[in-house]
């Protein structure tokens, strides 16, 4: 028996091109930009999520994405802020709990092809780091900070 049409394996889904991203380590927050907390309240930092969808009015600010909830490893669909990934790269999904949450989500189609997806990926890695470079920039960093943007070198 051809175990891709076995009924418990659930309906097979065509694999479709995604960006996947990672959460920041640690992000700037707060009055002045003074306050770092770890990952975002949904995802652990450097958790890998994928986006389903960006939102390009205006300005490509917030995305939706699909990952691993932070305390029980479900997978969720939230919109989230653009800045608080990096790392965007195209992805073919084959991950049948991805799939399903797109279904869910009505957002199935993914990005349609690779070259679209690496477009994608390569504009929302310039806004994400416009917009982390936009929280508080004229506030100081402390010795040692472990912002994303001191950790990569994008604060220099």
């Amino acid at each position: 028996m051809d175990p891709s049409n076995d009924p418990s394996n659930g309906p097979w889904r065509e694999p479709v091109w995604m960006v996947a991203a990672n959460v920041v380590a640690w992000r700037r927050c707060g009055p002045g930009g003074r306050e770092l907390r770890p990952g975002t309240k949904s995802f652990k930092g450097g958790a890998k999520v994928y986006v389903a969808d960006a939102y390009w009015g205006p300005g490509g600010d917030r995305i939706t994405s699909v990952g691993r909830e932070r305390h029980t490893g479900r997978w969720i669909v939230i919109d989230m802020a653009t800045r608080d990934l990096y790392g965007f790269r195209p992805k073919l999904v084959h991950t049948p709990r991805v799939l399903e949450r797109l279904q869910e989500a009505r957002r199935a189609s993914g990005f349609g092809s690779a070259d679209y997806a690496a477009e994608v990926s390569a504009a929302l890695e310039r806004y994400a780091s416009l917009y982390r470079a936009e929280i508080a920039p004229n506030a100081p960093h402390p010795d040692r900070c472990l912002c994303h943007a001191c950790l990569t070198g994008e604060a220099g």
